[in-house]
């Protein structure tokens, strides 16, 4: 029998009220792990700043090649341990460029992390941050060609197999929007533009990549999200980053190598119900894939499964959810788990 595989995907910057906010999407990864085989899911929904949670059986996938999966170009190869080389911004301070590069060196004495040496970029990144008319984040990056030389100078001087950037993010003290975000409410401002800085390196050298901004720490708030909370933590995001990458599977284009996954691998999907017009899932659901759709999991897309002609399962939680999964593996039509079964009908052959 083949593994049971699923994709969980909690799309970045559009104010998830499960996974929009500091890795408070992990427990349903975690959860959802334990119902099957492999697991497909993004950096957003495993990152948790200075938390993580080893999942023996997930595949830490950045969007741009969760994207391409999805759309069966790029298969996915599982790795023990990938080489992960650190791109700092040339803009962070002195201060916090050494906060940055002491948590790199204790995920390598505590963790056992395989980093490569670092390179700083040869000018500022200068990352701008924006607001869509929808609500959602996205940015902007003013030297993208900066980079880009320093990922190449990791992947062919050092031989990284995988790439960590941490960029200077601007500090927005006191805007409505940071304050709505550590109150557990509206969208993450800089997830946005996070997502556009691994989408270019993923897109021009086709191997893992993800980015932890750096910024200066908040003062203290008594009334604090317990979702927001992961991020107050210290100094810097980057652990949860590393941890990922080193185990990131890398991508494959040519087709196919023993132990690959590819996207008709996929057994199901799980997604918020309102955050349905994203490339992977739209990809995905011309295949034979269960499509779960999760209502409660509010979002700031208006963009349901139904009026794109997306065949999908809805309902109401995680914990439903799970349930499905559980019943769809084992190949259970989920209306005989229904007091209300109804009779089959007569076809008519005229």
């Amino acid at each position: 029998m083949r593994p049971y595989t699923v994709v969980l995907i909690v799309p970045t910057g559009i104010g998830a009220s499960i996974g929009g906010y500091a890795g408070d999407a992990l427990p349903v990864a975690r959860a959802i792990a334990q119902v099957c085989d492999r697991l497909i899911t993004h950096p957003n929904v495993l990152n948790g700043a200075q938390l993580y949670w080893n999942l023996p059986n997930a595949l830490y996938v950045e969007g741009y090649g969760l994207d391409k999966f999805a759309a069966g170009c790029w298969g996915l190869q599982p790795v023990h341990q990938n080489r992960v080389g650190l791109i700092l911004d040339q803009g962070i301070e002195p201060d916090l460029r050494l906060r940055h590069l002491q948590a790199a060196d204790a995920t390598r004495a505590t963790l056992g992390l395989n980093l490569t040496d670092y390179v700083i970029t040869d000018a500022p990144l200068n990352v701008e941050l924006r607001t869509a008319p929808s609500g959602a984040s996205w940015g902007t990056i003013g030297n993208p060609d900066s980079l880009l030389r320093s990922a190449e100078v990791l992947i062919q001087q050092a031989k990284a197999e995988a790439i960590a950037v941490v960029a200077r993010f601007p500090d927005d003290l006191g805007s409505e929007a940071l304050e709505a975000y550590r109150q557990g409410q509206g969208v993450d401002p800089l997830a946005g533009a996070e997502a556009v800085i691994s989408h270019l390196i993923v897109q021009t050298f086709q191997i893992p990549c993800a980015h932890a901004p750096a910024l200066m720490p908040l003062p203290l708030e008594p009334t604090l999200s317990p979702r927001s909370a992961a991020e107050e933590l210290g100094y810097t995001f980057l652990p949860c980053v590393l941890v990922g990458l080193s185990r990131a599977p890398q991508f494959q284009v040519k087709r196919r190598q023993p132990g690959e996954i590819w996207a008709e691998d996929v057994d199901a999907v799980v997604i918020p119900a309102s955050a349905c017009g994203g490339s992977a899932l739209l990809s995905l659901s011309q295949l034979r894939t269960q499509i779960i759709a999760v209502e409660d999991n509010q979002t700031s897309m208006q963009v349901p499964p139904e009026p794109l002609a997306i065949k999908a399962v809805r309902v109401h939680s995680y914990l439903e959810a799970l349930g499905m999964l559980v019943t769809h593996r084992a190949g259970i039509s989920a209306d005989a788990l229904s007091p209300s079964l109804s009779s089959m009908r007569s076809l008519s052959i005229y």
